[in-house]
């Protein structure tokens, strides 16, 4: 909190026109911000509502305080729950909500989390081993690093941070545990750092920038929501409401793109079968062929938004 006793919580909304624009927000509509962060996008979807609703969503209790008190404004179309994104269809239906014209989802970790050291997400700053965007959660960056056999670790760092050097990470991660536990983020940072050769320590990005991401995906399940959340949301979305979800990793993008693929196919018979007999129809078009990237003003504003990508889909 600042000196006023207002909640502090760091984070540029990325790709905010093209989110508002890609929603298509109906005034009377009913949305749902799936992560709703420092409540930036919200507030813009908010506003641009009279008779409608949004539904602002996020799992972590600090954004929750941020999007409330930035929310304020909307009091009377805005309802804020504290919740993961996968349960979407179990919010709605708490929340007595049978359709909706709009689903936001922004994916990946917030400026607030990278920028706050206690939560243990930036390889930048000294904290405990922890990555959890809800603190609710039993499984910490510290269990992973220090439970996790040696060929699982190799695993995580190879498929979620695309690293190419996981095993030799991993191996120098079990040595190091095995004299005593990898208790900080620096601590694993510099284990990291030299377990690579020198010359891939050379410009670019920071040594320790894949192995991290790969642990936070592990920590908080991140991957394995997405396909189903977008799923459950396409089910709830009247005929011409529309999903938009921002991605800032090749992983996250391709479940999308992929999903997005699927809904749309519609008959998934084999070409030889003369009539259709699988009955499946497609559900929702794809209104971003290509994703939609971070405009050359927005990437000299805030630079970490150079990786994300933006794809909409529309229900049929």
């Amino acid at each position: 909190m600042n000196e006023k006793g207002k909640i502090e919580f760091s984070h540029r909304s990325v790709l905010l026109d093209e989110c508002m624009e890609g929603l298509d927000i109906k005034p009377d509509g009913i949305y749902v911000d799936g992560t709703a962060g420092g409540g930036g996008h919200s507030s813009q979807i908010a506003k641009r509502l009279s008779s409608g609703r949004l539904i602002a969503i996020d799992q972590d209790e600090a954004a929750i305080a941020a999007a409330s008190e930035r929310l304020e404004p909307w009091k009377q179309n805005v309802t804020v729950v504290r919740s993961n994104f996968y349960e979407v269809k179990e919010v709605c239906e708490r929340l007595g909500v049978e359709a909706i014209d709009g689903l936001l989802l922004d994916l990946g970790v917030s400026s607030y989390q990278l920028d706050t050291p206690e939560r243990g997400f930036s390889y930048m700053a000294d904290a405990p081993l922890d990555m959890r965007m809800d603190k609710r959660g039993a499984l910490t960056a510290y269990d992973v690093v220090n439970g996790y056999p040696e060929e699982k670790i190799k695993k995580i760092l190879y498929e979620y941070g695309e690293e190419r050097f996981s095993a030799a990470i991993a191996a120098a991660i079990i040595r190091e545990r095995q004299k005593k536990p990898i208790e900080t983020t620096l601590e694993l940072s510099n284990i990291i750092k030299y377990a690579i050769p020198p010359f891939a320590r050379e410009g670019g990005h920071h040594p320790s920038k894949r192995s991290f991401q790969a642990i936070r995906i592990e920590v908080n399940g991140e991957l394995d929501v997405i396909e189903p959340a977008i799923r459950d949301a396409a089910s709830l979305l009247r005929r011409g409401g529309r999903i938009a979800v921002i991605t800032f990793h090749s992983l996250e993008d391709r479940i999308v793109k992929q999903t997005f693929a699927s809904l749309a196919q519609g008959c998934t018979c084999p070409k030889s079968f003369p009539v259709c007999v699988c009955n499946n129809k497609p559900t929702v078009k794809i209104i971003t062929r290509k994703p939609i990237l971070p405009s050359a003003e927005e990437l000299e504003e805030n630079p970490r938004s150079r990786s994300a990508k933006l794809r909409v889909a529309e229900k049929l």
